[in-house]
């Protein structure tokens, strides 16, 4: 028995060094991901890669956000990994583990289930004169947009006088600006929108802004289609995304009501309708 029990002292050993040898794979993937993602998205505030938790592919964590890359941050993929064997939404069980406010509002339209998405906020935006202030401890309840010049704004919406009327900042690659896109088209608001370009959709933003019909080339981004290039000053995109940082808003879609109030993330259209009315 003696002899037994020494045989097996060798396989045992074996099994924790290569159980050990599997582990540091996992723990250079992430970390070579983590360096080669903050070349590519110097702006991007990310929190955490994680290369073991789906075959093939990163999930990258920004803040409240998620989203993916392949091992050599070429790739980046905004969307959902469903496992089509246990039939889970791993996406959503993530999102609704690290961001459940938004998750909830997301998923009280269908729209929203089917496009719900990462959106990340700058970790670190310049402005036309130079670095950007710290970020706030916590995200602003109320704002002033007075200083926010024009050509960093396009104007969309209803134009009857009375329509009640939101700021937006949004991202057009984030699912949760797409959802409430279609929701405040649908409710008749009058629109302000203010691109924070990261994900990589600066020049998407750049081509928005420097359209001749800014309205139509905001559909057609959140469409995911091509927007003619044209020359324009885009220096209102960097005060966009410096303004954000200063107040704390680190995820897209923020709302700012005509009041200066404050809503951080997608909610429902009868949610909105109520908040636009002063309600909380």
């Amino acid at each position: 028995m003696l002899g037994l029990a020494l045989g097996t002292l060798p396989s045992i050993a074996d099994a924790r060094a290569a159980a050990a040898t599997r582990a540091r794979p996992v723990v250079s993937r992430d970390a070579a991901a983590m360096r080669a993602l903050t070349q590519r998205l110097p702006r991007t505030a990310v929190t955490k890669v994680d290369c073991g938790h789906v075959p093939g592919i990163c999930e990258v964590q920004a803040g409240t956000n998620l989203f993916y890359i392949d091992p050599s941050a070429r790739y980046l993929i905004v969307g959902r990994i469903y496992d089509m064997e246990t039939h889970q939404d791993l996406t959503a069980a993530r999102l609704l583990a690290i961001n459940p406010d938004m998750l909830v509002g997301a998923a009280a339209t269908a729209k929203a289930q089917e496009t719900e998405s990462a959106g990340l906020a700058p970790s670190h935006p310049q402005s036309a004169s130079g670095p950007a202030s710290a970020p706030a401890s916590a995200p602003a309840q109320k704002v002033s947009l007075a200083s926010l010049p024009a050509n960093g704004a396009i104007e969309w919406g209803a134009s009857i006088p009375n329509a009640p009327r939101v700021t937006v900042f949004s991202d057009f690659h984030c699912g949760y600006c797409r959802a409430l896109h279609q929701t405040l088209k649908a409710m008749g608001v009058r629109v302000t929108e203010r691109p924070i370009s990261i994900l990589g959709t600066r020049a998407i933003s750049e081509s928005v802004i420097c359209a001749e019909d800014k309205a139509a080339a905001v559909e057609r981004a959140y469409s995911d289609q091509d927007i003619a290039k044209r020359a324009c000053e885009t220096s209102g995109l960097d005060a966009n995304e410096a303004f954000a940082r200063a107040h704390g808003f680190t995820g897209t879609p923020v709302l700012v009501r005509e009041d200066g109030a404050v809503l951080l993330g997608f909610r429902p259209r009868e949610f909105l309708e109520s908040w636009l009315k002063g309600g909380a």
